[in-house]
């Protein structure tokens, strides 16, 4: 970004001959936000105290797969924030998801409510504002709370992902990869937890323990360790967010008829006492696109924006593999149209080597009461372009609903630092009644998708079958009943298909004809055959 030595004196063409008029230092920021193609409006330029509403802050719309980070403390708008943007990317026709973990921003499928304050905020801005409602879909993980349940198998999930939410240490996780290749290797699917129990189960009994031996770097200790802290999770009440139907996030990619894009909203609030469950999920969504989507690099605006809020929670005691996996996950998923913002209160909460990906930056008020806090301050203002503002006195002084930014230009140079009044959001700014979100649920054409849970048979129901087997190898011929039963029943294309799990089937047939299933990054399972938008 050019200093204040280096920064053209004259405006660009695209700024108003009003904005001409500015304080010269006021009219080298706005510079800096005149793009000419399709732009996001943040709000208007704050400059020694006042609002100048002829020098708005924008950022381009292509840049928005360059990530970016939201961040401030309690209280200072970043709900609201988030609120904004969604809005103006559906209304681009991008689809958005939002983590709704105060369970506030349902209301942005109704149109808002114009008040005294909204009013006011409007005209500070020069903002047209206008109550608009915006098409939203509602979702759940496991269908605890109001929306569509959201559902992972623990294969889809992952050994990785999974380390983290059972909080296992390195050597743990290690030897949770090494189970899942075993139940893999065997043909054993994961679809819940009772699976994934019954196999790590079978390996620490005395039936079990030469297989146990055939899985190098995996002792008895080390897999009972597994098996408690499973069986605790479980006892959390944690098994209804494992199962089929899985979630398909290709449904995250959707535009209405109008063309403008679904905004997904995903309630946490009533799962807020898991937190490593649902920050890890978030994860899960993030890493299933990764690897379902194609590359295609630099577009005109992204395929889709995701949300990570709380971000804190995903780093907080996560192992060196994990890190990297998300380091890495960032990295590369902007080559496939996907943006993510991550939502936290201090830009301490993430990672440097994460940090240093988001491109584009909203930073609402920080305090600065305790050492700590004054620490924090100091290390958030190093990390913004050289600036004539002073930056530790602004970000303590902002008011609710202002911010300092920094975007990519469309060039994807940083942009001018800039104190900026942000504009009110048009839709409703809080929960939609509980009426109105059950219909919404209700009335969406993936609840009969997804609202039924399903259990067929897996690695649970094998092992059981097989009890008295020398193995999973021979399970099959264990029970002359089962082999019967086997005979009379559809093919396994049929059962899946009379289900509607089609995408199970897709994710499952490495397991079924005894291939090892291909895993990412997170060690989560690669899947053909998934539904296009």
């Amino acid at each position: 970004m050019p200093d204040r030595e280096t920064m053209p004196s004259a405006p660009a063409p695209e700024v108003s001959e009003r904005a001409a008029a500015l304080p010269q230092d006021a009219l080298r920021i706005a510079s800096g936000y005149a793009f000419p193609g399709p732009a996001l409006h943040l709000g208007a330029l704050l400059w020694d105290g006042q609002c100048l509403p002829d020098a708005q802050v924008r950022v381009p719309l292509a840049v928005l797969n360059r990530h970016g980070l939201v961040a401030g403390a309690t209280g200072t708008g970043k709900t609201k924030t988030l609120q904004l943007i969604a809005e103006q990317l559906s209304a681009q026709g991008v689809p958005v998801f939002l983590a709704d973990i105060k369970g506030d921003l349902s209301g942005i499928a109704a149109p808002g409510r114009p008040d005294a304050r909204v009013e006011g905020r409007a005209a500070d801005v020069q903002q047209h504002w206008a109550a608009t409602g915006f098409p939203a879909e509602y979702f759940a993980l496991g269908g605890i709370g109001r929306g569509v349940p959201v559902r992972a198998t623990v294969t889809g999930f992952g050994p990785v992902l999974l380390a983290k939410v059972l909080r296992l240490n390195r050597t743990q996780e290690q030897s949770l990869v090494l189970i899942f290749h075993y139940a893999d290797s065997k043909g054993l699917e994961l679809i819940d937890l009772k699976d994934l129990r019954a196999v790590v189960t079978f390996l620490t009994s005395e039936e079990g323990r030469p297989e146990l031996r055939t899985i190098g770097g995996l002792s008895a200790a080390t897999a009972g360790v597994i098996l408690r802290s499973l069986t605790a999770f479980e006892a959390q009440g944690a098994s209804g967010f494992f199962g089929e139907p899985e979630f398909d996030t290709a449904e995250l990619l959707r535009t209405g008829e109008d063309g403008r894009g679904v905004v997904s909203v995903l309630e946490l609030s009533a799962v807020q006492d898991r937190p490593q469950l649902f920050s890890t999920f978030l994860m899960w969504l993030l890493a299933d696109l990764f690897h379902d989507l194609p590359e295609i690099g630099d577009v005109d605006k992204p395929r889709l924006v995701f949300f990570l809020d709380e971000a804190h929670l995903l780093f907080d005691d996560a192992s060196e593999a994990f890190l990297e996996s998300i380091t890495q996950t960032v990295r590369l998923i902007r080559s496939k149209g996907v943006g993510v913002f991550f939502v936290t209160q201090s830009p301490k909460d993430v990672p440097a080597d994460v940090l240093a990906q988001l491109g584009n930056r909203v930073q609402h008020a920080l305090r600065a009461f305790t050492p700590d806090d004054q620490k924090a301050l100091n290390a958030t203002v190093r990390t913004f372009p050289k600036s004539p503002y002073d930056l530790e006195e602004v970000l303590t002084n902002l008011g609710t609903g202002e911010a300092v930014v920094t975007v990519l230009s469309e060039r994807g140079a940083p942009t001018p630092v800039a104190a900026t009044r942000l504009r009110a959001p048009e839709s409703l700014m809080g929960p939609l009644g509980q009426e109105a979100l059950e219909r919404a649920v209700a009335q969406s054409p993936l609840y009969e998708r997804y609202a039924q849970a399903v259990d067929r048979e897996s690695a649970y129901e094998r092992l059981e079958h097989g009890r008295g087997a020398k193995g999973p190898d021979e399970m099959r011929d264990a029970a002359p009943e089962r082999r019967g039963r086997a005979r009379e029943q559809p093919s396994m294309a049929e059962q899946v298909v009379e289900s509607g799990v089609f995408k199970s089937l897709a994710r499952s047939v490495g397991t079924q004809i005894g291939r090892e299933i291909t895993r990412s990054l997170f060690g989560t399972a690669r899947r053909s055959g998934r539904r296009r938008r």
